[in-house]
């Protein structure tokens, strides 16, 4: 069965939330937007493109950094409104220099930095 991007469950902004994680450690890099054209995108070219709701642009990952997200796999949840992808991550993740944006945690009530910028 061919992908239809339409096919998956948007919110009213036309968004569905996209999770990014290494795809050989399990390591969820961070989390971002895309729509339809950026699916697309993403698919046709093998770099992640989401969108930039502060900028209402297209937004492919690593463009001005060099910290590309290379598509290894996209995975589909099973209400089919959020997206798993997979990827092959270039430098840092986040746009602090970190490898992922989940560098807080919470521990015993107080927030934990867990790692420091690359």
């Amino acid at each position: 069965m061919d992908f239809d991007p339409l096919t998956l469950k948007y919110d009213a902004n036309g968004l569905i939330p996209a999770i990014a994680q290494d795809h050989a450690t399990g390591e969820v890099l961070m989390m971002a937007w895309m729509n339809a054209e950026s699916l697309t995108r993403t698919i046709a070219s093998g770099q992640v493109t989401y969108w930039s709701r502060s900028r209402s642009a297209f937004w492919a990952k690593g463009e001005t950094s060099g910290h590309v997200q290379r598509l290894v796999e996209l995975r589909i949840d099973c209400d089919r409104d959020c997206l798993l992808v997979r990827v092959d991550q270039t430098g840092p993740a986040c746009h602090t220099n970190r490898r992922s944006c989940f560098f807080t945690a919470v521990r015993d009530g107080a927030e934990v930095v867990t790692a420091d910028p690359m």
